[in-house]
């Protein structure tokens, strides 16, 4: 049957969306405190608080990565440990009147979002080894002005993520070890919404037949190159 119909589907519709650039204030972590809290592992031993400086000497290379809070690396930039979430305004979001550039005034919503998460800085020598630190807490606040009338929810994702670390020693001890943060965030205000579509019903397609046992195919040949001609018959 091809035939089409109306439909009544329940789905999320978007009712704002935007994507931002966050710059996260420096992140230094200076001297012996600094050290004590990044709790360097520089061998495989949890809880001890090794020096990379000390441990790796001169030539090493930092770099951090996002991590869950127990330090497990995240392959995924929509992985829950990144949370992102509306704070919460006591009077509810403020209404806001706004010109767009065609000159038509409009009214939307201030919404403020918190995103928190995890970092982990590694710092490793030409040889492979390694010193690894805890898990580092990270948050920011960004405040947007969207169409988020009662009812929509914020819906966050990070798509890029940057992190950059360096370490400075002097005379093998740890100084200073600077992280800056990069990321940009994806906010949509949602709601989920009932919606007649003209359309029709899917049905299973019909499987494809396949034979397990087929006659082995014998290789084509190359004839332009063997056997060719002989010229002396």
């Amino acid at each position: 049957m091809h035939d089409l119909e109306n439909l009544c589907i329940r789905v999320p519709k978007v009712y704002d969306w935007v994507n931002r650039q966050v710059d996260l204030p420096l992140m230094s972590f200076i001297g012996n405190r600094g050290l004590a809290k990044l709790n360097f592992d520089c061998e495989g031993a949890s809880g001890s608080k090794d020096d990379p400086c000390k441990v790796l000497g001169k030539h090493t290379v930092a770099r951090c990565f996002l991590s869950d809070s127990e330090g497990n690396p995240i392959d995924s930039l929509t992985s829950p440990a990144v949370d992102i979430e509306e704070i919460a305004q006591p009077d509810g979001r403020l209404s806001v009147t706004s010109t767009l550039p065609n000159g038509e005034r409009v009214t939307l919503q201030k919404v403020k979002v918190l995103v928190k998460g995890f970092i982990v800085i590694e710092v490793s020598d030409a040889h492979g080894d390694t010193c690894i630190s805890d898990p580092q807490p990270f948050a920011v606040a960004q405040t947007f002005f969207l169409c988020a009338p009662p009812g929509t929810e914020v819906v966050g994702h990070i798509t890029f993520f940057e992190c950059d670390s360096h370490l400075i020693c002097d005379n093998y001890e740890f100084q200073q070890l600077d992280v800056s943060l990069t990321f940009c965030l994806d906010v949509q205000m949602e709601a989920t919404v009932k919606v007649e579509v003209e359309g029709r019903f899917c049905r299973p397609r019909q499987e494809l037949p396949i034979n397990i046992c087929d006659v082995r195919q014998i290789p084509p040949q190359c004839p332009d190159v063997f056997p060719g001609e002989d010229d002396d018959f």
